[in-house]
């Protein structure tokens, strides 16, 4: 059973994970069941499930956690109050020892920012318009991760983290850091890709 919602140490990032990790090692949590009275803390449980593959080196982990990013995001932006995923992904979430290698990834830098975060500025998580570009920058996001852009899966799968532990542990002020580094990345992310395209189109011209 997910923990209540009016307690916000008992729904905190590291409860989140041991309840994702207790249970059978081979078998996949019901994601459904956690995320079931977590309220808006669900997205934050369901973007750090999402962005598991992106830790994983394989070609294609971007590519998998990127549309899942991309459904999280969409649902932030139109304003829904509690997280809703089909069947098929519900059912077929990683299973717990992929989870637990996860764990062991990010446990590290949890501890680290467990010292810092705590409730604080909820009017940036809670207010319409603060929601809405939550999930626009996370749609943008979202859509990067699942291009197949070099070296860029752990970069963008560490910025949308960001946005997990702040809707998680309820903080604000981390959402605010979030959006900055988010924004920053994307912005980066276009001028290089514009730069590329630019190089691309002198060279042509040069050979043409």
């Amino acid at each position: 059973m997910a923990p209540a919602e009016h307690d916000p140490r008992e729904v905190g990032t590291r409860a989140i994970l041991d309840a994702l990790l207790d249970g059978d090692a081979a078998e996949p949590p019901d994601l459904r069941d956690l995320f079931d009275g977590l309220g808006r803390r669900g997205f934050g449980m369901l973007l750090f499930v999402a962005a598991l593959p992106a830790f994983i080196p394989i070609p294609v982990g971007g590519a998998v956690s990127g549309p899942l990013v991309v459904l999280i995001a969409a649902q932030l932006l139109v304003g829904l109050r509690k997280p809703w995923l089909p069947g098929f992904i519900a059912e077929r979430a990683p299973r717990r020892q992929a989870l637990a290698r996860f764990e062991r990834i990010v446990d590290p830098w949890l501890r680290r920012l467990e010292r810092v975060v705590r409730p604080r500025l909820p009017a940036v998580l809670d207010h319409r318009l603060g929601t809405a570009f939550t999930g626009l920058l996370l749609l943008l996001l979202g859509l990067l991760l699942a291009l197949p852009i070099p070296l860029t899966n752990y970069l963008f799968g560490g910025i949308i983290l960001l946005f997990a532990l702040a809707l998680l542990e309820r903080d604000g002020a981390l959402m605010l850091a979030a959006w900055g580094i988010g924004l920053a990345a994307l912005a980066t992310t276009g001028a290089l890709s514009g730069g590329l395209v630019a190089m691309v189109e002198d060279l042509a011209a040069r050979w043409g």
